[in-house]
């Protein structure tokens, strides 16, 4: 559905248009690669999928909802592009960046087409090859020539390899694929920092994945030295100082081993920095930010004269609550056993309910390496089908069940226990997700 179909969508789309055009924008900032405190970030034209909930909403008269999903749609958002032809991404950019100059804001533009993406998971795709991988990105440099852009490159492209896939062997070349990889980021990172004014951040996960040094050591590895930074937390829910604090330690990991300091013993020895799992002047927890000032001891201690030079950004989009805790699930009334409750939380990454809505996007951070929270993550679109059957969902259904709930085997091994019914594939609008999300809003949405 168009958006001007829709009467009620376009007299708050208006509003909030005209309101963004009362405020300034930044003065020019010629050569400079930095995003200013007051920088403004672009508004996308909302998904069919959320006009298509208010819509609903209104019919049913839940008005406060149908305006919490207008709110929400009214938050500056990330542009994905995930596909098409270089004719075809080109196009989609020139557009976006004439909707960004009306605007008078500067547009984030998630690139999200690399090859074997998500390990051929629920967000399979990706260009066929390197050729054509290097073909898109340079359309995507040229439509956006010396304007000012944010480029999310590649998520989850260096937190999960293609050596971290758990491919067969004898299908896929497993050293070539990875070395690849490297090709394909260092390639982009290249092509896109020829932009007067594109700042480009790379992957490095988020603070509950790839420990410290080795996230430190893959970005190297893959030019970010030639970046802007990197980013964390993409489509994830950990909160703002566990990113924070981690995303400061793999900047502190990459100005420690390439320092010269004391003979040079330290250049390229990234696994001596300590982590989000070890330290050694005491044991961390992952999952208890009190125990991380082992870690913060570790860098007090052997930083020396190295000082952290590479800029990250944060992605709170989904992070409002915190991530899941799935060991309530243990509780009554649904008493599962703890194997469920492991596999649903190594599936907590996969559409866990009652997150909400986190900080709203602003270069205002207060974290001098911290260039900006973003809202990456389209909020109310689906991370994929959490189910048995992909391996997200487990449940004992003897335990627990509902009268609507399936009862063949068929059909709880597609079926979501957390949500009651089966969620959409990747990328779908969830509209039971997007409202829940909008009503647990940290900060709120509404007064």
């Amino acid at each position: 559905m168009m958006l001007s179909t829709n009467p009620h969508w376009c007299c708050l789309r208006s509003f909030a248009t005209a309101a963004l055009l009362l405020i300034s924008f930044a003065a020019a900032h010629g050569q400079s690669k930095t995003l200013p405190p007051n920088a403004r970030f672009f508004i996308p034209e909302p998904p069919s999928g959320a006009v298509q909930q208010v819509e609903s909403l209104l019919k049913q008269d839940q008005f406060k909802n149908a305006l919490l999903i207008t709110v929400m749609e009214t938050v500056p958002q990330a542009v994905w592009l995930t596909s098409g032809t270089p004719a075809e991404v080109s196009a989609t950019v020139t557009s976006t960046l004439r909707k960004a100059t009306f605007e008078r804001a500067v547009p984030v533009l998630v690139l999200y087409n690399i090859p074997g993406r998500d390990c051929g998971s629920y967000s399979a795709g990706g260009a066929e090859n390197t050729a054509d991988y290097e073909a898109w990105i340079d359309a995507i440099a040229a439509a956006i020539g010396g304007r000012e852009v944010v480029i999310i490159l590649e998520p989850d492209a260096l937190a999960d390899l293609p050596s971290d896939c758990g491919y067969d062997p004898t299908q896929v070349n497993i050293p070539q694929a990875t070395a690849d990889r490297y090709t394909q980021i260092s390639y982009a990172v290249t092509k896109l920092e020829t932009g007067q004014q594109t700042l480009v951040y790379l992957d490095a996960g988020n603070s509950h994945w790839q420990a410290v040094p080795i996230m430190a050591q893959r970005l190297v590895q893959a030019g970010i030295q030639q970046a802007q930074g990197f980013f964390t937390n993409v489509s994830n829910f950990n909160l703002n100082n566990y990113e924070s604090t981690y995303d400061t330690w793999v900047s502190d990991c990459i100005a420690f081993g390439n320092d010269p300091e004391q003979g040079g013993w330290r250049l390229g020895n990234y696994s001596y920095c300590a982590s989000q799992y070890y330290s050694p002047f005491g044991p961390v927890d992952p999952d208890n930010i009190a125990t991380w000032v082992y870690t913060d001891e570790w860098y007090q201690q052997n930083m020396g004269t190295a000082a952290p030079t590479t800029h990250f950004v944060i992605d709170t989009s989904r992070n409002g609550q915190g991530p899941l805790d799935a060991s309530v699930y243990a509780n009554a009334p649904y008493g599962q056993p703890a194997s469920v409750v492991q596999t649903l939380t190594n599936g907590s990454w996969c559409n866990p309910p009652a997150r909400g809505l986190g900080t709203h996007p602003t270069a205002q951070t207060g974290i001098s390496l911290l260039d900006a929270y973003l809202w990456v993550k389209t909020p109310g679109q689906s991370d994929g089908t959490c189910d048995a059957a992909g391996g997200a969902r487990a449940w004992n259904y003897a335990d627990y069940t509902q009268p609507l709930w399936p009862t063949d085997a068929a059909g709880q091994a597609v079926f979501d226990p957390l949500w009651g019914l089966d969620d959409p594939i990747a990328g779908a609008w969830f509209p039971r997700q997007a409202l829940d999300l909008a009503q647990r809003a940290n900060p709120a949405l509404l007064p």
